[in-house]
């Protein structure tokens, strides 16, 4: 058997003469995650439906749920526009909403896109509700506060559904074109790069690892990470940066409550290289402003001074509980808070410098002489590249 589901687009759907490319990059996405279970896509003009053996049903919900561009998707079946037809039909769904606890309180909306059936929509949803009424005397119509839903169009067939499934929304990955994320093994990063994916960016991500500072420990946890999101991103290219050297000529020549700057500004720099290596146009942070030391505006300030590219900061102006809630919803958290630590953590100083002078921090920079470490470090990096159907598969949204 098979099973059908109506899957909507929203945002998408606004994008005029676009719009059919976003809709093409949603397609070959969700195609892309399914490759190996035997499915289609029908439909146009907003409106897609997705066919799969009814066996891999709960993949395709997985993946419907959990694909950026979808906003919501529900199961379906489609009939002839016989009205007995669609009456058994109306009763098969009502049963299996009432079975499953849904509720009492019901209402039916109908759509008729065929203008040439016999009944108008409003006809059609009283017609359907009498018919339920009438098989099951403990429903009760609320059209205002229903427990439950059933949808009914007419098109070439008619087409019946319950309750549509939440999927994340946004756009699809890789229309927004393709960045870096510089990923570390903490809460914020990841919660980052989640959000820019769902805003279409494909991203890259770079670790930075001071081996034998830090542990393998370390370096498994950034990877487990990157499996986590790598189903949101439509697949992810990791690059491990060996950062050791860059990390002690910074402790050993630049002033102690510097060093957590002109590291971060160095790891700004491989990223950079890696990025324009990669032909991307941008890097993504995991920064929240004044969260830390160098998170603060002028620190900040600096930081964007060491690149020419764009650096996107979404979590800027969000707080810690709001970063952990995503985190929690995209299945990262618990990952993020495993106790190994990154070289970050392992080289701060107890009190580093909050407010620099971006023109003396900047002096400061450039006597480090840093340059041939870090773009020996962008050379030497380990590219592990993550599918998204390799990558740990996360529960759609409720």
């Amino acid at each position: 058997m098979e099973e059908i589901y109506l899957v909507k687009i929203g945002e998408i759907s606004l994008k005029s003469g676009n719009r059919k490319f976003f809709e093409q990059k949603l397609k070959s996405h969700i195609k892309f995650r399914l490759r190996g279970y035997p499915s289609k896509f029908s439909g146009q003009n907003g409106r897609f439906y997705l066919t799969i053996d009814s066996e891999h049903g709960e993949k395709a919900r997985t993946v419907l749920g959990t694909s950026f561009g979808v906003t919501s998707f529900s199961k379906c079946v489609t009939v002839k526009k016989d009205i007995e037809v669609i009456n058994q039909e109306a009763l098969k769904l009502g049963k299996a909403f009432l079975d499953g606890g849904a509720g009492t309180k019901f209402k039916v909306e109908s759509r008729r896109a065929d203008k040439k059936y016999f009944m108008t929509s409003y006809e059609l949803s009283a017609h359907l509700g009498g018919v339920l009424l009438d098989a099951y005397p403990e429903l009760e119509v609320d059209v205002k506060n229903p427990d439950w839903k059933l949808n009914v169009e007419i098109r070439d067939k008619a087409i019946l559904y319950g309750p549509p499934l939440r999927g994340p929304g946004g756009l699809p990955v890789g229309c927004a074109g393709k960045g870096t994320l510089l990923l570390s093994g903490g809460i914020d990063s990841p919660v980052a790069g989640y959000l820019m994916a769902k805003r279409g960016l494909k991203l890259d991500a770079v670790y930075f690892h001071a081996y034998p500072y830090t542990s393998d420990e370390a370096k498994e946890k950034v990877i487990q990470l990157a499996k986590l999101i790598a189903p949101y991103c439509g697949g992810v290219n990791l690059f491990i940066v060996p950062f050791t050297e860059a990390q002690l000529r910074i402790r050993d020549v630049a002033p102690t409550n510097e060093a957590t700057l002109h590291m971060r500004a160095g790891m700004v720099r491989v990223a950079e290289i890696i990025c324009r290596n990669r032909e991307a146009g941008c890097l993504v942070t995991g920064e929240a402003l004044s969260q830390v030391a160098s998170q603060t505006v002028s620190s900040i300030g600096f930081t964007n001074s060491i690149s020419n590219l764009p650096i996107f900061r979404p979590l800027i102006g969000m707080d810690k509980e709001e970063i952990i809630k995503i985190a929690r919803k995209i299945g990262t958290y618990e990952t993020s808070i495993l106790p190994y630590e990154d070289c970050c953590t392992i080289f701060s100083p107890k009190h580093p410098l909050i407010t620099p002078d971006i023109e003396r921090i900047s002096e400061s920079y450039k006597k480090i002489e840093l340059e041939e470490y870090l773009v020996k470090a962008a050379e030497e990096a380990e590219r592990i590249y993550i599918s998204p159907r390799d990558g740990i598969e996360p529960k759609p949204e409720k």
